[in-house]
């Protein structure tokens, strides 16, 4: 009697780890779920303009910053990243302005799905730049209090912003919890964002930020032009070595260059 040999499975396509995954129908149901619970939130241009967040329009200020997300959506997507901190050495570098100008320049590109979380507690800005009034702040969700959506506002379809209100008296121990990395798992599983920006403290003034960075993919450093100096800077790429990928220094605060902004390469 012969033995049928067994037909031998068809070879299987290769995978990108760079792409993600087809999601199931539930999947995308639970996805679209989460993100049509946020509360939304309409921006007033005026508002942002004065606090010189340009990248809610398109338009010759908001270039530079549409520029810095073309490079950063194109190094995270190569590299499989999700996460990325924005920084500085001291405070007064204009971090926030960059981080929220990014997102919104972000927003603007209808395929991908953006988070910004204030991860600098102690010195809180966004709510301010955005002219709005969070309705729970992101430490009472980050402390494990309330849920992530109780938190962020949605800004169109596919950006969420989470702010505080006011400073939070115990943020070092927030970010320092081991809760720290169950919430953003939280945020990425449930939110699937293409891009999770973290508005982190300044890195020379506390320690708040290292206790963030194993936590994130890549850093990119915000430097005042005229201020921040070399030694800070090298400091910085030092404390950040081994911890997450540095990407690049972002020159703010050009006089020469009015409302826009200069950054250092990363390719």
């Amino acid at each position: 009697m012969t033995v049928p040999r067994p037909i031998p499975d068809p070879p299987r396509a290769a995978t990108n780890p760079r792409l993600k995954p087809i999601p199931s129908v539930q999947e995308t149901r639970a996805f679209h779920a989460a993100w049509d619970a946020l509360r939304p939130c309409t921006l007033d241009p005026d508002h942002l303009s004065s606090h010189r967040v340009f990248a809610h329009g398109s338009g010759i200020d908001a270039m530079p910053y549409d520029m810095l997300r073309t490079r950063l959506f194109r190094h995270m997507r190569a590299n499989g990243w999700r996460r990325v901190a924005i920084t500085s050495p001291t405070a007064e570098c204009g971090k926030s302005t960059v981080a929220l100008n990014l997102a919104l320049s972000l927003q603007r590109l209808r395929d991908c799905h953006s988070i910004l979380l204030e991860m600098d507690m102690r010195r809180p800005s966004l709510a301010d730049m955005l002219g709005t009034t969070p309705p729970v702040d992101l430490a009472h969700f980050l402390r494990g209090d309330r849920p992530f959506g109780s938190a962020a506002l949605r800004v169109g379809d596919n950006l969420a912003i989470a702010t505080n209100n006011a400073p939070a008296p115990d943020a070092a121990p927030i970010l320092a919890s081991r809760y720290l990395p169950l919430a953003l798992g939280d945020i990425q599983k449930t939110y699937a964002p293409d891009i999770m920006i973290l508005d982190t403290p300044p890195m020379l003034q506390s320690h708040d930020m290292m206790a963030i960075a194993s936590h994130v993919d890549c850093v990119l450093i915000v430097a005042a032009a005229e201020v921040t100096t070399t030694k800070e800077i090298d400091q910085c790429e030092r404390e950040l070595s081994g911890q997450a990928e540095m990407l690049g220094v972002i020159l703010n605060k050009c006089r020469h260059q009015g409302a826009g902004i200069g950054y250092g390469g990363y390719d």
